[in-house]
């Protein structure tokens, strides 16, 4: 399963980031937000937060296609309206472009892939 991590940051706001987090306790995003992440491939999410940077680390099925999963998204009201609604507590990346919010971050160390002592 591929695993991805993104990156995005909130606005600077104590009151805001306490909102954003209570969205995301168990059961706070909508119903159909869920399902549609799953029915993109979408494994497992796990959203972690640093002051007001958000890191989301994704598992996805091998078959998973990012852009399948955006066309999806937009097809439920309900995610576009989610979306819209958690543009309100988030502020893109400084070299985000133009309407970007999480971005990809480039996997550079991997201890899996590093020689043991056995060599």
């Amino acid at each position: 399963m591929p695993t991805k991590c993104f990156l995005l940051d909130l606005k600077d706001d104590p009151a805001l980031i306490a909102r954003y987090r209570e969205w995301h306790r168990p059961g706070g995003p909508p119903r159909a937000v869920i399902d549609a992440l799953r029915a993109g491939g979408v494994k497992e999410m796990t959203i972690y937060l640093l002051g007001n940077r958000l890191c989301m680390v994704m598992e996805a099925d091998k078959a998973f296609d990012e852009e399948a999963k955006r066309a999806t998204e937009r097809a439920s009201p309900e995610s576009a309206a989610w979306e819209l609604q958690m543009s309100e507590y988030q502020k893109p990346l400084p070299w985000a472009k133009p309407g970007e919010k999480w971005l990809e971050a480039t996997s550079i160390f991997v201890l899996s892939e590093q020689p043991t002592g056995d060599a």
